[in-house]
């Protein structure tokens, strides 16, 4: 139902203002009767129009109240969910605007002002569309379609939610913008799924019809593509662009037919079969594989490697703090050889790397292989910050932690850094150590290339977030309190590329890690340098 939103006040008044001498005639006083008649209506339209608008600001809160409550016991738990986070990103940078918009004319000018304050705090388009591409991210890497990411059922969730048919059509939209039709038009096909099943929505049915018949007719399936194009003219007969697309695809049948004729009756080859193009392709060659060792699929350890594997306490080459009190140690891997120490990092220990962390936690960047300078990075998704030891006596603690249980000199390695990884975080492969095309990555530190890698794990990971080595075939799953280490470099000082690894994508849960990277200067006594360049 539309109304008017029309003040009777100002009606009035120009009235009452424009003919004073209204009393002296009754034709003229008869024609006021009609427009207090129409004052009066448009009263109540104004009535009933904010009577409609508090009911649905209503139902927002209560709605919201109920969400929020929720979400603010445990975020980190509830922004696990991927959903959820997307969800937030779109109700702060889309559906609060939306409200501002609804109330903006009525509302009191403290609501207003203070929202206004805090839009320029909210997440903007970017945001949004970041968040949008993390859940597409991760439903390549798991395999999940798009139903399944709609209805929430995701491993190991803790807050089941759901997407909207307005989510879904959301997330299609965006990925057209991309031109990438493939996603397009798995949730364009949902939006459609769940507005057939009855769902209420403000999305049109029309309008989700015609984004989706394009993407499919751009992905190779032109009979779908007619189909579809005309249930949309079913339901809108006079849609101009459907009408143009239905005599476009009807020719380009129609001509494939007589060119197949043609070939059969010539004993030529028949018509060329059309193929569906699929995902579209990316700047990863390993794509595949990273993601199979993502799932837990395509591990290469057999058995017989398998039996090599020990479980260990180690005294760090009996250092003095761990005769008494070894460390617990598991072999991972052989080659390269990947170990895990097990309760190495307490609680407390996490709880205060990580309150030192958040204040200063930005965007990771990667060091830029012909220049060294660091930058973002789309297959970086996570924040991070940087810790020194002089900041505080655990940062020092753990320092020499890593020390006595590698051998290694820390005083040349770089500061202790933290990474808590977002919706759909991941690092995609890539090596620590610099390659020999990169020789200026670590000029500035002057301390050498990485020779080796210490991680810790400072959360468990309900669901994904493995550390996956795709040259081996091996993957390493976060366990909260243990740390995983191993060497970039041979003794010889040649970088090792089997090491090349990648940080899965965060399915649910929230992945937070620290890890050191050890230099090469200050080890020259403790790993001596051998002459064969692979020993």
């Amino acid at each position: 139902m539309k109304v008017r939103h029309v003040l009777p006040f100002l009606g009035l008044f120009s009235v009452c203002c424009a003919h004073t001498d209204f009393f002296t005639s009754i034709g003229h006083m008869s024609d006021l009767l009609n427009t207090e008649k129409d004052l009066v209506t448009s009263l109540k339209d104004y009535i009933l129009a904010e009577e409609l608008k508090l009911a649905q600001i209503k139902k927002w809160a209560d709605k919201l109240d109920q969400l929020t409550d929720m979400a603010t016991k445990d975020p980190e738990g509830f922004l696990g969910h991927p959903v959820n986070a997307f969800k937030l990103m779109k109700r702060l940078n889309t559906e609060w605007g939306q409200l501002e918009s609804l109330v903006l004319k009525d509302m009191s000018d403290g609501f207003i002002s203070n929202l206004t304050l805090q839009r320029q705090h909210f997440p903007n388009d970017d945001d949004q569309t970041g968040a949008a591409k993390a859940l597409l991210r991760l439903q390549d890497t798991y395999n999940l379609d798009a139903n399944t990411i709609s209805r929430g059922n995701l491993p190991g969730v803790k807050y089941k939610t759901f997407l909207t048919a307005e989510d879904c059509f959301e997330l299609g939209k965006i990925a057209y913008a991309e031109a990438d039709y493939y996603h397009t038009e798995l949730w364009m096909d949902q939006a459609l799924d769940q507005l057939d099943e009855g769902e209420e929505s403000s999305t049109d049915k029309v309008l989700v019809l015609d984004y989706l018949s394009y993407a499919v007719y751009q992905e190779g399936d032109l009979d779908k593509a007619l189909m579809l194009t005309k249930r949309l003219l079913e339901l809108d007969p006079e849609h101009q662009r459907g009408n143009g697309n239905l005599k476009y695809f009807e020719y380009i049948m129609s001509k494939e037919v007589n060119n197949s004729s043609t070939s059969v009756s010539g004993n030529q080859p028949t018509q060329e079969t059309r193929t569906r193009k699929g995902r579209p392709k990316d700047h990863l060659p390993e794509r595949q594989k990273y993601e199979m060792l993502c799932r837990g699929e395509g591990l290469k350890m057999t058995p017989r490697r398998q039996k090599r594997l020990f479980c260990r306490y180690y005294d760090g080459n009996r250092n003095p703090m761990f005769i008494l009190s070894p460390s617990k140690q598991e072999d991972e891997w052989d080659k390269p050889r990947i170990v895990r120490f097990h309760d190495i990092i307490s609680d407390e220990e996490i709880a205060k790397v990580k309150a030192l962390a958040k204040p200063r936690l930005r965007r990771a960047t990667i060091s830029n292989p012909i220049t060294g300078v660091l930058e973002t990075a789309h297959y970086r998704i996570s924040k991070s910050a940087w810790l020194s030891g002089y900041e505080d006596p655990v940062v020092s603690r753990i320092n020499q932690r890593i020390q006595d249980l590698t051998g290694l000199d820390v005083s040349t390695a770089e500061e202790l850094q933290v990474a808590n990884y977002g919706m759909g975080g991941q690092y995609e492969p890539h090596f620590d150590f610099a390659r020999k095309d990169e020789p200026d990555a670590f000029k500035e530190l002057g301390t050498g290339n990485r020779i080796a890698t210490w991680l810790f794990y400072m959360s468990d990971v309900p669901a994904g977030g493995a550390t996956v080595f795709s040259e081996v075939g091996a993957a390493v799953w976060p366990k909260k309190g243990t740390a995983v280490f191993w060497y970039n470099l041979f003794e010889s000082g040649e970088g090792d590329y089997s090491t090349r690894h990648a940080a899965c994508p965060v399915l649910v849960g929230n992945k937070w890690v620290s890890n050191k990277w050890i230099h090469e200067r200050g080890q020259e006594f403790r790993r001596r340098c051998k002459l064969s360049e692979l020993e």
